[in-house]
């Protein structure tokens, strides 16, 4: 079997959240058990760091992976969903997993996919497991899909534990409360093993407080460790000092963005504190600061407000909830520039409406519908568009959209591309 019709199995005869939703979602760890233990539960073989959160997981990720490759580490990287290629999701120092290995690993399950009766995200996270035991990474960190609890990832022991914040996201599966999904998301917490909390929010931290009591867990705040001063920022760089053992540290990270500072407040405070705590060994400054000036080179990472043209200036981003799209709008309204265009889609399993309310009404609308089987129909965000003052027309993809943005565009103006992780895919 080619690697092109492995991922065409993949894709169409397994459960696939971006086609069918909530339906894929298991809701249990019986699968992931099963499918590991065939495999000499490889989890067990190599160190890790699990993230879960609402917003910031990837992008936290991202820059804790780059922190331990500074140091000349082989680390291991899953995050999820991916863009364009199947191998972002499983990297290793930033190179994507070998397409033989897919391939190959997917011909060794496939007895057990008929007996087990896994979910694409099943196999996904069951690869990366066994991908990283077989290279022997020295660490790897370790997104969670949704929730945490009952995510796949979740049957890791890792050394240390992160939680970047909570707000309202995939209600219909984690509970409509703040409070429910912080739950959700406390199930990463495990016995003895450390938790950072990347965001502190009153009305849910005394549920990590509890859970971190029950499971005997130190319990650290990020802002307990460093606190992250945000300065200049660039299209590409953000510049950023804070203090460290009576130090100042200044750096100038390759993450831009209405939220980023925050993200790597969060990664450099649990890198810190597994350096300190876990695994004690000086930090070399140099080269951390040279590795995270670098980041997109040292990691692939992509997606999150990324440039794709200066002029007009071209921005897409995969926020696709209402803290996420809360951000990124204000920032925009603190932009100068002629003209905003915006291009936008949704899926229609999400609060849509009030998504699409988030954004301004002087602007001009390009709307379109993703490539999946849960994607908003155009026509009814055109109409929806309209009935709010959000005036604009439809198209037939996200491309011609984009397209006819561009078009419209002057040098001066701005254009956005975003709504769905979904759109932001088809716009890279």
């Amino acid at each position: 079997m080619t690697y092109e019709k492995t991922l065409e199995y993949l894709y169409s005869q397994l459960p696939m959240y971006q086609n069918v939703g909530k339906e894929a979602v298991k809701k249990d760890l019986k699968n992931i058990k099963k499918l590991c233990k065939a495999l000499g539960d490889p989890q067990k073989k190599f160190k890790s760091i699990h993230i879960a959160g609402t917003n910031g997981k990837g992008s936290t990720a991202h820059i804790l992976a780059a922190a331990f490759q500074s140091e000349g580490l082989k680390v291991g990287l899953y995050t999820s969903p991916h863009y364009k290629d199947f191998r972002e999701r499983i990297k290793i120092n930033g190179k994507y997993i070998t397409k033989k290995k897919v391939t190959d690993f997917t011909k060794q399950v496939e007895a057990e996919l008929s007996d087990i009766k896994a979910s694409f995200f099943e196999i996904t996270v069951a690869l990366a497991f066994d991908y990283f035991a077989e290279k022997e990474v020295d660490i790897a960190i370790i997104e969670t899909g949704l929730g945490g609890r009952l995510d796949s990832t979740n049957i890791l022991k890792p050394e240390l534990s992160v939680i970047t914040n909570i707000s309202l996201d995939h209600v219909d599966m984690l509970g409509d409360t703040k409070l429910e999904i912080a739950g959700e998301k406390a199930g990463i917490i495990k016995t003895k093993v450390p938790v950072i909390i990347g965001e502190q929010d009153e009305e849910v931290h005394a549920v990590f407080v509890e859970k971190a009591k029950k499971t005997k867990s130190k319990l650290k705040l990020a802002q307990e460790i460093i606190k992250i001063k945000a300065g200049k920022e660039s299209n590409s760089h953000i510049h950023a000092s804070f203090k460290y053992l009576q130090k100042r540290i200044h750096l100038n990270a390759e993450v831009v963005g209405p939220y980023q500072s925050k993200n790597l407040q969060t990664a450099l405070a649990a890198y810190l504190y597994y350096r300190a705590e876990i695994e004690v060994q000086d930090v070399k400054w140099d080269k951390l600061k040279a590795t995270l000036a670098e980041l997109k080179k040292a990691t692939n990472y992509q997606g999150r407000w990324h440039i794709l043209s200066e002029s007009p200036l071209t921005i897409t981003d995969s926020a696709h909830n209402k803290e996420g799209i809360s951000l990124i709008t204000s920032r925009i309204r603190t932009m100068n520039y002629a003209q905003l265009h915006l291009v936008l889609g949704f899926v229609s399993d999400k609060d849509w409406q009030g998504l699409l309310k988030l954004f301004p009404k002087q602007a001009h609308y390009y709307y379109a519908a993703p490539q999946i089987r849960r994607a908003l129909d155009r026509k009814a965000l055109e109409s929806f568009g309209k009935a709010s003052g959000r005036l604009g027309r439809s198209y037939q993809s996200v491309e011609s959209a984009i397209r006819a943005a561009q078009e419209a565009a002057e040098a001066n103006d701005l254009i956005f591309i975003g709504g769905s992780t979904f759109v932001v895919a088809e716009a890279l």
